[in-house]
């Protein structure tokens, strides 16, 4: 027979294993073909709608919109039924009604959430009260206590769903190429916009150029999955983060102090260009302010940005696509879901006013881990006087024509570079032409795309799923034999299983149900997809 304290503990663990290893936020949706004109059937799960849009998360865990009037009458009344169950469920709060959009969790425990773990504590500490009278241990106290510890780390509490970010830089992919471990989100790009073009109307011009960068690999950009709010929330001021970039844009150019390296708010210095940007001291393009404009090219509820502490950036919207709330002074605030996010505005700060999440500052004032740029030239020096008016890519799209007046004359930058990396820049004057040529890194072509490869050309498919137990992986093509690990992730990031040159079968008997992320690496890059464990 058991004993009173431990039937009170199994009782317990079942009630908060199950209360904080599930997260509610995780996409658990059942597939449904959807047809779509010209007859496309498309197999994918239903997030939400908003105004001329469906989102949809297709079988490879891609998050998607489409425009609702392509789909058939029963998909559109069936998104109708969908959104309104929605909000019936989340009424009277209408803050909640788009859960996709807030599905990123901090390091802020909800009110909730603590009187959930209190109420586990009552057993536990029944139990403690008779272990006390008997003088024996129980092995269920212990096994309890590690169980309140682990299910309150690994649940909803910390971490942020990969796919959120993920669909954030969607829109501009596959400029932006994306992936993610258990502890980071990677963002790769060439530095430069595809969206819009560079430099027109600077006034105080450092006569720098952008050129590509190689922000890939190793020297991608890097987002914390599990961001920790920092107990004295640190200022973006002119005293630190002068260095480097504090967040990055959805677009993949990163964004940095308002404050230049000298100290100076380059908006207010006439050295930004109509887009809030301008080239470093390495011929980088990167944004000083918040790029607002972002937000008529992406989906109006998603982040245009990510701090470096792992924060969303939205624009004059809140998540759920109400205009924006009062602003702390931090620049930002938390939403009715417990999730803090800063907005970008057009007067200063422009964005974040204290980095509210724990980052590392060098001694060079700024945020490690950081991705580098690569000059090719040395760095010039302000050329007084000068306005940049017109800024175009050039007829070979190798490079670009800068147009700038001064004194009431007209220059020229003409600059390119070959894919051997020799980078020549010819500046024409009223006077005539002068050439330079540097020998340079090859320009950053192609991004690590080999996860987009893999998704359209390896057929990969895990069943059951769901699965209670163990599943099978069915790999079709010669990939088969350059499979190399496999590695399942909770929707937090939070690595669980992993297994090196596995062969197609694997028991998952001890992992809790819920919604996981399975990572399956090949020779040549990798694919992801989610497996629900009942």
């Amino acid at each position: 027979m058991l004993k009173k304290s431990t039937l009170l503990l199994l009782i317990a663990i079942a009630f908060c294993t199950n209360t904080f290893g599930h997260n509610p936020l995780a996409s658990d949706a059942p597939l449904r073909e959807f047809l779509l004109k010209n007859n496309r059937h498309l197999h994918a799960s239903f997030l939400m709608m908003r105004q001329d849009s469906a989102f949809l998360e297709t079988e490879n865990n891609t998050i998607r919109a489409f425009q609702i009037n392509d789909f058939s009458k029963n998909d559109q009344q069936f998104f109708d039924a969908k959104m309104a169950e929605i909000v019936q469920i989340n009424q009277p709060s209408a803050s909640k009604t788009v859960q996709f959009a807030t599905n990123q969790n901090v390091s802020k425990t909800k009110n909730g959430s603590w009187t959930l773990l209190l109420l586990c504590l009552v057993p536990f500490v029944a139990a403690f009260q008779i272990f006390k009278k008997s003088k024996k241990w129980s092995l269920a106290t212990v096994l309890f206590g590690a169980v309140i510890l682990m299910s309150f780390n690994a649940g909803n509490i910390l971490g942020t769903d990969p796919h959120f970010l993920d669909a954030a830089f969607q829109p501009f992919k596959p400029h932006v190429a994306t992936h993610w471990d258990a502890n980071w989100f990677y963002v790769e790009s060439n530095g430069i916009p595809t969206t819009h073009l560079m430099m027109t109307g600077i006034t105080k011009w450092q006569q720098q150029v952008p050129i590509p960068q190689c922000y890939t690999g190793t020297n991608a950009w890097q987002i914390p999955l599990n961001p920790t709010l920092a107990a004295q929330p640190v200022p973006v001021n002119d005293q630190h983060f002068l260095r480097g970039a504090v967040a990055i844009a959805a677009n993949g150019i990163p964004i940095f102090n308002p404050h230049t390296n000298t100290g100076v708010d380059a908006f207010l210095d006439g050295q930004l260009d109509q887009w809030g940007g301008h080239s470093g001291r390495a011929d980088d393009y990167h944004y000083h302010i918040a790029p607002l404009f972002l937000d008529t090219q992406t989906v109006d509820i998603l982040p245009i940005a990510f701090a470096l502490d792992g924060f969303a950036v939205y624009g004059s919207q809140e998540p759920d696509g109400s205009p924006m709330l009062p602003l702390d002074a931090n620049h930002g605030h938390f939403d009715a879901m417990g999730v803090y996010h800063y907005h970008g505005t057009p007067e200063a700060p422009y964005m974040i006013g204290n980095m509210v999440g724990q980052v590392t500052e060098d001694a060079t004032m700024q945020i490690i881990p950081q991705a580098r740029a690569q000059p090719v030239r040395p760095s010039l020096t302000p050329l007084s006087g000068a306005t940049i008016t017109d800024f175009q890519k050039n007829g070979n799209l190798n490079g670009f024509i800068l147009t700038y007046t001064r004194s009431g004359q007209t220059y020229k930058v003409d600059y390119s570079w070959t894919p051997a990396g020799v980078y020549t820049y010819k500046f024409i004057s009223p006077n005539g032409t002068t050439m330079e040529t540097y020998n340079g890194q090859p320009p950053c072509t192609s991004l690590v795309s080999t996860y987009d490869y893999f998704e359209k050309t390896v057929d990969v498919a895990v069943f059951p799923n769901p699965t209670s137990a163990s599943f099978f992986l069915k790999i079709n093509g010669s990939e088969r034999v350059s499979l190399r690990s496999i590695s399942i992730f909770q929707m937090n990031g939070r690595l669980v299983f992993q297994k090196e040159n596995p062969g197609d079968y694997f028991e998952i008997s001890g992992l809790a149900g819920g919604v996981y992320l399975a990572k399956i690496q090949f020779e040549k890059g990798e694919i992801s997809r989610k497996i629900i464990i009942q």
